[in-house]
């Protein structure tokens, strides 16, 4: 099924990122659920995570679970030139990396609003969501 991610479905920035990730990934290696939806939250119960957790995207690869910048960033490195070379950052250290992505996790609401329900992908695009 290639690497699933895992956002808030109902945050309009998690929404444009998934837009962004679906664009620069042109051989549909992501497949994407809702944290909010059964799918999201049987996946986070299995990797031993909060069903409750939202501020946090979530990056399932080869089995394993990454969240909040190391998600991000490894997410960036498979998409197409140049968004790779972001993933450089991995050598910050986590501590201080999270603690930038937890300050725009914490103000995604107001900042780029909230929707009443999570983003309803075209035909073309619904075998890359899961539910």
């Amino acid at each position: 099924m290639g690497m699933v991610v895992l956002i808030d479905g109902v945050c309009n920035l998690c929404q444009s990122a998934t837009r962004f990730i679906i664009r620069h990934d042109p051989t549909g290696r992501f497949h994407f659920a809702s944290l909010q939806s059964n799918t999201g939250k049987m996946l986070l119960a299995k990797s031993g995570l909060s069903t409750e957790v939202m501020n946090t995207i979530v990056l399932i690869e080869n089995g394993k679970y990454y969240t909040k910048s190391t998600a991000a960033l490894r997410i960036s490195r498979h998409l197409k030139f140049p968004w790779p070379l972001i993933y450089a950052l991995i050598i910050v250290p986590k501590f201080i990396r999270d603690v930038a992505y937890r300050y725009i996790a914490r103000h995604r609401y107001r900042w780029f609003g909230k929707s009443d329900q999570c983003m309803l992908p075209s035909p073309e695009l619904r075998d890359r969501f899961l539910e």
